[in-house]
């Protein structure tokens, strides 16, 4: 059965508006646990527009579940995993000027670099995703450079305008998924799911766990994010 991993970040972007003390993402957190999600997912971004350095420290020691850590595959990024040791990083692209990420990481450029990130990570045991569109190209380089998981994009599909886009990019999702866990993968996926498009995917057996932040963040507003998350895991959990 799939798994359901909270990513906290719309928290912390409230409370970066104000530059204040709250809401604070470490009890966000601690009530998505609470309510019975297997995880919790933080992107520290190098700009640092919403999670804070102070945040993935306190998470790591809170978090009873899994915390995987979203970041650039960048130097200064990957000395501060090693340093706290989440039990996951996910490498992702990211640009300044963008809202949210845009698209999947060019593993297939990167491939000798990414080896030496993947690497290290993993010396400090430290399990590696790398999020990447679905891909055939980018799906054996993951396999290259020693991934151990994979999260498929799923924006595309989340952002498609019609109902004949959005079959054209589910079929992409599950053609990339079971051709990643064909070639020994495990996969996630993740980005713009919500409380509607989710349902699509449960289905694929191969999935392991779904990533999904903004949306839980956004019902949790009108009915507390204990509630957002049990909706969010009855439909992954085929109860809806």
């Amino acid at each position: 059965m799939s798994k359901l991993v909270v990513n906290v970040d719309h928290v912390a972007t409230v409370r970066q508006a104000r530059r204040i003390t709250e809401p604070d993402p470490v009890t966000a957190a601690a009530l998505a646990e609470l309510a019975g999600c297997h995880g919790i997912i933080v992107h520290l971004r190098e700009d640092r527009r919403h999670i804070q350095e102070r945040d993935v420290e306190i998470l790591k020691k809170t978090v009873q579940t899994k915390l995987n850590l979203e970041m650039a595959a960048v130097p200064e990024m990957v000395k501060l995993a090693v340093r706290i040791k989440p039990e996951m990083s996910c490498l992702v692209p990211e640009k300044r000027e963008e809202l949210t990420t845009e698209g999947g990481l060019d593993v297939y450029g990167q491939v000798e670099n990414l080896k030496g990130i993947v690497e290290e990570l993993k010396s400090a045991e430290i399990l590696v995703s790398l999020f990447v569109d679905a891909d055939k190209n980018q799906l054996d380089a993951s396999k290259e450079v020693g991934a151990d998981y994979v999260e498929i994009h799923t924006g595309h599909y989340s952002g498609a305008i019609t109902s004949e886009e959005e079959i054209l990019e589910f079929e992409k999702i599950k053609k990339g998924i079971e051709y990643a866990d064909s070639i020994g993968l495990n996969v996630n996926v993740g980005h713009g799911l919500n409380y509607v498009n989710t349902q699509r995917l449960v289905p694929i057996k191969q999935i392991q766990e779904f990533s999904i932040g903004h949306s839980i963040i956004a019902r949790a507003v009108f009915v507390g994010i204990g509630q957002a998350v049990r909706e969010m895991l009855d439909i992954i959990n085929g109860r809806l």
